[in-house]
């Protein structure tokens, strides 16, 4: 993992970016079960970031926050352009993505 990337915390939420301050042009939004707040973030942007490398300008932001089932998580970041309805698909595609939960979870030592 880059030492470029910032983690910021606020209480215990966790927000990892490459560009301070964060900054969502464009997300989605998803809770998922327990496991460690940064490793999850950073399995997440890769993922991301493998969805959506070819947009112009994009820098993935990741946000958790607690909730009831373990983590809200915000997902999305900077664009230089105006996102489209197809960049925001392909989040939210990423995050729905059952492969990619098990993963994540499996990564960050939550359940399975």
């Amino acid at each position: 993992m880059s030492a470029a990337w910032h983690i910021l915390r606020d209480g215990e939420a966790v927000t990892l970016c490459r560009h301070l301050p964060p900054r969502f042009d464009v997300s989605a939004d998803t809770t998922i079960e327990a496991g460690h707040p940064v490793r999850l973030a950073h399995q997440i942007r890769q993922d991301m970031w493998r969805a959506l490398q070819k947009v112009r300008g994009f820098s993935p932001v990741v946000e958790l926050r607690p909730s009831e089932v373990g983590w809200a998580v915000t997902a999305g970041g900077r664009m230089s352009g105006r996102p489209s309805a197809r960049d925001i698909r392909r989040i939210q595609d990423t995050l729905a993505n059952p492969a990619n939960r098990t993963r994540w979870l499996r990564h960050a030592g939550g359940a399975q």
